[in-house]
């Protein structure tokens, strides 16, 4: 019976309880525990994958191809642990799997109720996902008070229930605002929304009240007062300006202790050593670039939460501050690529649709002409080939299907659009061909000999996750590869192309891939391609330093 550790949210949303959870997490994982997390989202859709990025924000991507809440991606940025679809349950999953039961007949007949069969449901998809590890932290979405959390609180009730104190705790993240006109923290919020929990059988174990500055004794004394929990229990989550800082701020606070102890775990002393150095070399930087972020969905940033991440873990693997400049690609459409002319690097993420594709497109001949490190993801990658097709190939009209069925040069299309001279066509297992025609989750690819994605990684066989519908043509590989493209990585199978770049005597630094390496970055390893893209984005703006400087002494 693995220990669980309930978080909950009240007051208001968006409080931080996935990455106040995952902080935990690491700290706990830090004194030796094997630890999992698992998120509980309220919303009826089966699944984000489907829903706009500008509503939910990015979809992250597991192994095994799940497409999941962002909070699954702050999980494994703080843990080792690697999680799967087991790990993300949405109210829709769980009304399916019990509608497909009861079409089945498992229920042999009976009315079909909330309770028992649906919180039998959340619980037997908790046990699923925790088994087998020391302890698991289960996020429940949303904040107290709303009415489609309430079947979860309601099973995560029965299951402090049945298992007892000592395998089942409660923490409860509150706001406890600052009042700047009264010069005062006020305690009230955090009193009703305890007092919303008891309404529905939940007292919490654990409050982590988030303030902006830093509760005083007299208040947590108050606090604890109001609602039954011990004062030791009242743990300060004051506003903190680098979300690594968190696990050692919770360790300062006796949050792992309280826990430990309160579970009878046994676990050793917490080694921080790998998260102070995150810190330090994000504090102290030797160096600091600037990276245009070129996407469709910019003024909702966390549509790109594991691309921002992810180049800021690039990097602190060389103690270089990272600064994003975000940039739509329609706006590239509009006023051309001089909104690029002050970045040292430039990455172009994922996306859908046409709208913006043209910006990218531009966007990718920019850094090709003007020798301006590229990494494109995704979209990215096809935006790149596009480019290439068009203004190197000579093939004019070359495009997406996505965006344009009738295009006279498909350089990129669905597999089932092209098929080879003798017939062959999509050669994808059963795991690949997950949501209808788009390519989900880890697979290997091999890559070339003597290129530049061979030296990033150091390996001939890697694996990325995937998440897209499209793909290079094979029909064009050989006239793209005459006009100058290195494919420098493809699938197993030989069948799809993964990556391109350009080569090194042409361009510095030059790469694309189809797959999602930000899915696997994280702040202690980073990942082989953002560190040496931000490694390329430095060296890139000692060259332009560099020229300036005679031009600089000419002026004096």
């Amino acid at each position: 019976m693995t220990p669980l550790i309930f978080v909950t949210g009240g007051v208001v949303s968006s409080l931080g309880k996935g990455i106040a959870a995952a902080s935990l997490a690491a700290v706990l994982e830090a004194r030796g525990l094997r630890v999992t997390m698992m998120k509980l989202d309220p919303y009826i859709n089966v699944d984000p994958g489907t829903m706009s990025p500008f509503q939910h924000g990015e979809v992250y991507v597991t192994d095994d191809g799940a497409e999941t809440d962002l909070d699954l991606g702050h999980y494994e940025r703080y843990l080792r642990t690697r999680l799967s679809r087991k790990n993300s349950i949405t109210t829709g999953r769980i009304y399916d799997n019990v509608i497909r039961k009861e079409r089945r007949g498992d229920y042999l007949g009976g009315t079909v109720q909330v309770i028992p069969h649906i919180t039998d449901e959340i619980k037997r998809c908790i046990v699923e996902a925790t088994d087998g590890f020391d302890l698991a932290l289960v996020e429940i979405g949303g904040t107290v008070g709303d009415i489609e959390s309430l079947p979860f609180l309601e099973a995560i009730r029965q299951i402090r229930s049945e298992r007892g104190a000592e395998h089942a705790l409660f923490m409860h993240l509150t706001l406890v605002p600052w009042i700047a006109a009264a010069g005062e923290l006020k305690t009230k919020p955090t009193q009703h929304s305890v007092k919303e929990m008891r309404s529905i059988g939940i007292q919490p174990d654990i409050l982590l009240c988030r303030s902006e500055q830093p509760l005083p004794d007299s208040e947590r004394r108050k606090i604890a007062l109001f609602t039954n929990v011990s004062e030791r229990a009242v743990i300060s989550a004051v506003d903190l300006d680098n979300i690594y800082k968190m696990p050692r701020r919770f360790h300062e606070e006796g949050l792992d202790d309280l826990i430990i102890e309160r579970l009878r775990l046994k676990a050793g002393p917490a080694d921080l050593s790998e998260w102070d150095a995150v810190v330090d070399a994000s504090e102290y930087p030797d160096d600091e670039v600037v990276i245009g972020v070129v996407g469709k969905y910019i003024d909702h940033q966390d549509a790109y939460k594991s691309v921002a991440e992810a180049l800021k873990h690039g990097g602190l693997r060389q103690r270089t501050r990272v600064k994003l400049k975000w940039l739509e690609s329609s706006d590239i459409e509009r006023e051309g690529a001089r909104l690029l002319s002050d970045v040292d690097g430039i990455l172009v993420p994922g996306g859908f649709g046409d709208r913006g594709f043209e910006g990218k497109v531009q966007t990718s001949a920019h850094a090709r002409e003007n020798g301006v490190p590229y990494f494109g993801i995704c979209y990215g990658m096809q935006a790149a080939v596009v480019d290439m097709a068009r203004h190197k190939a000579g093939l004019n009209g070359a495009n997406s299907t996505e965006n344009d069925k009738h295009s006279p040069h498909p350089v990129i299309g669905l597999i089932t659009e092209w098929r080879t001279s003798t017939g062959e066509v999509e050669r994808r297992s059963a795991d690949s061909d997950l949501g209808g025609t788009m390519r989900l989750g880890l697979q290997d690819q091999r890559l070339k000999p003597n290129t530049l994605a061979r030296e990033m990684y150091g390996n001939d066989v890697v694996g990325e996750r995937h998440r897209h519908r499209y793909e290079f043509n094979n029909r064009y590989r050989t006239q793209l590869e005459d006009a100058g493209l290195v494919i420098s990585a493809k699938s197993m199978d030989d069948l799809l192309v993964e990556m391109i770049e350009l080569p090194r005597d042409e361009h510095p630094w030059f790469l694309a891939c189809q797959a999602h390496p930000e899915f696997l970055s994280t702040p202690r390893d980073g990942h082989p391609l953002f560190i040496g893209f931000i490694r390329a984005a430095r060296e890139h703006k000692a060259r332009r330093a560099a020229a300036a400087k005679p031009l600089e002494g000419a002026h004096a």
